[in-house]
């Protein structure tokens, strides 16, 4: 069992029984810096939450920038503000998906962009079955309409090797894009302290207090 598998495991167990008693969707986030394994840990959640009867859908933020990732990039160095969630990333939407979902609706419109050919689609996804929406992304913490916030605390300094292997458009030797992540880290540390479970650097998992 790999560390996202057996941090998804952990935490499924210990909110299982609250998803299953509520009469609506339960939502949930998934934060952190990029490179620290949030995309791993969200299909891990997927497939944790199958094996108990139960259907789980990730939207990825990735999906809710206003702007495609080209022109975003470009804005980013044209406008050294154009960054955080309440620039380029449409919180508002996403939120709105989330609490949609947890009025029972049977259909959501999600977007989907594509990275490499820089287009941007919109899918109409039946959530009918769906029982537990897992918003994925750097500032997800931050949406309103949330029943559990997990957070992964390992900043970009420890998760250089992972976006070294991924390394998407050439991005760990763009001193600029270490100058958004350095940005980023500042933004996104603050999520630690609103988070109700910690996943630390080597994927041990911590509950706040206030967990059941």
């Amino acid at each position: 069992m790999n560390p996202h598998e057996k941090a998804a495991n952990e935490i499924v167990k210990k909110i299982l029984g609250e998803v299953v008693q509520k009469d609506r969707i339960f939502t949930m986030s998934l934060s952190g810096e990029s490179g620290c394994g949030k995309t791993e840990t969200g299909k891990a959640f997927i497939e944790v939450f199958e094996k108990h009867g139960i259907k789980a859908l990730v939207l990825g933020q990735d999906n809710y920038f206003h702007l495609t990732p080209v022109p975003n990039d470009a804005r980013r160095k044209a406008d050294p503000t154009w960054l955080g969630p309440r620039k380029e990333v449409d919180l508002d939407l996403m939120n709105k998906i989330l609490v949609d979902g947890r009025n029972g609706i049977s259909h959501v419109g999600v977007p989907i962009i594509d990275y490499y050919s820089n287009e941007r689609t919109e899918v109409s996804v039946d959530i009918s079955n769906v029982k537990v929406i897992i918003a994925e992304g750097t500032y997800t913490c931050l949406l309103r309409d949330l029943d559990c916030r997990v957070f992964i605390d390992a900043d970009y300094h420890d998760t250089l090797k992972y976006r070294r292997l991924r390394n998407r458009g050439n991005e760990v030797n763009d001193p600029f894009v270490e100058n958004v992540l350095e940005t980023e880290h500042k933004i996104i540390a603050g999520q630690y302290y609103i988070a109700d479970i910690i996943i630390d650097k080597d994927y041990n998992v911590h509950f706040k207090s206030n967990m059941i």
